[in-house]
């Protein structure tokens, strides 16, 4: 009887454990990732678009995540005619983001850590290119959203072109190493 009712408890507290972590798929229409490149002589924005993602949570709580980007549907949005398909064919060439070879980033939230009410510090895995490097961003969960801004340097992933870091004698052509990410998830 006592081995009944251990056995009982042990699948109580199982049960329990399984249910407090959900995991919620993102919805892709309607979550977006806004970027902003900047240069010496001004900037560029745009979009990309989210392949698949999902949070994790606790109750409330956010515990994790795992996104995929779909890179081959990064564009500008501050251009249009001729020179949006120019810099949306630099941007997705070799050169940068090599979109043929590379078709998706990804992000894996490795380790979050409460902050405050509803906002985490995470550190994630995030592969472009196909090299993995670590990043650490806040993000603020209220309901089903969560939101993130954080910057990217380009350079630790392959993408060096047009930086002063690498070539001294660029001048006024040269393109900031970081590049700013505004993530919203709905989920």
């Amino acid at each position: 009887m006592k081995n009944l009712k251990t056995i009982a408890l042990a699948f109580v507290a199982f049960a329990t454990l399984s249910v407090s972590a959900q995991t919620k798929k993102i919805d892709v229409k309607t979550s977006t990732i806004e970027w902003v490149g900047k240069k010496v002589t001004g900037q560029h924005n745009g979009t990309v678009n989210f392949k698949d993602g999902a949070v994790v949570l606790k109750g409330k709580k956010l515990v994790g995540g795992t996104f995929t980007v779909d890179m081959t549907s990064l564009t500008a949005t501050d251009l249009t005619g001729e020179y949006l398909g120019k810099l949306n064919g630099h941007l997705k060439a070799d050169d940068f983001f090599g979109t043929d070879k590379f078709p998706t980033a990804t992000l894996v939230i490795k380790k979050i850590g409460a902050k405050s009410a509803n906002i985490y510090t995470a550190t994630a895995d995030l592969t472009i290119k196909g090299i993995t490097k670590p990043v650490t961003f806040d993000i603020t969960v209220n309901g089903n959203t969560a939101t993130t801004a954080f910057n990217v340097n380009r350079t630790i992933y392959g993408i060096q072109y047009g930086s002063k870091s690498f070539f001294d004698s660029i001048g006024d052509k040269a393109i900031n190493d970081e590049f700013e990410l505004k993530v919203t998830l709905k989920f």
